[in-house]
């Protein structure tokens, strides 16, 4: 049976370890990791911020050795789209943990770590996964597992954090104008840092807004 693990690697044994040293106040997440063949690895990647942060991205990509290439497509409101080009560790990594027939359905930075959420034929498959990871030194920690059909709110896009904290949110009424809890608050309740939250319901905010509304092409 299908099954969809949450995955981390720890950001100091893969992508862009340089620039989040360089810019530790950076959002990143993979837009669309499907590529169109094997050998294109997670092309486009979003990095949110302040304008200072985003101002030195630039540098910091062009400083850093995980990263061949770097070219910025779109910037917006707190908001850069870049096309990069990765070294092969890069692309290595990604293809010891999509060796099993695998598929990445997201990957995105939160506390220090790459987060993957990985689709596995089955089972059996993330343990290969897991046990081949671990045999070429790869620091893989497995968060969460789910079977596939448990996964409902997946249809949206969502990881689990992210839905668990939407709902925590809408329960501790958030969302109510006024709001009857803040941020600090909800993420003392949650046992997370404000600024993991902040990310965590930022994304969940933008992928549900993305389910929804057509956008187009960039």
């Amino acid at each position: 049976m299908s099954t969809i693990a949450e995955l981390a690697v720890p950001t100091a044994e893969f992508a862009l370890r340089g620039t989040l040293e360089a810019v530790p106040d950076l959002d990143v997440e993979v837009e669309r990791v499907v590529a169109a063949d094997p050998g294109c690895v997670m092309p486009y990647v979003w990095f949110s911020g302040t304008s200072s942060a985003l101002a030195a991205v630039d540098d910091a990509l062009a400083a850093d050795s995980t990263v061949e290439d770097a070219t910025r497509l779109v910037a917006r409101d707190g908001d850069v789209l870049y096309q990069v080009d990765w070294v092969d560790d890069v692309a290595v990594t990604v293809h010891v943990l999509t060796d099993a027939h695998a598929t990445v359905l997201d990957a995105a930075v939160e506390n220090t770590q790459w987060q993957f959420r990985v689709l596995f034929p089955d089972r059996e498959a993330l343990s290969r996964t897991y046990e081949f990871a671990t045999e070429q030194g790869l620091p893989v920690k497995i968060l969460r597992i789910h079977r596939l059909e448990e996964r409902r709110h997946g249809r949206y896009g969502l990881t689990d954090a992210q839905y668990e904290s939407l709902v925590a949110a809408l329960e501790a009424g958030y969302y109510e104008i006024p709001r009857e809890r803040d941020m600090d608050e909800l993420s003392d309740e949650l046992d997370i840092s404000h600024q993991a939250l902040s990310e965590r319901l930022r994304r969940a905010h933008r992928t549900l807004v993305e389910e929804l509304v057509d956008i187009g092409e960039l």
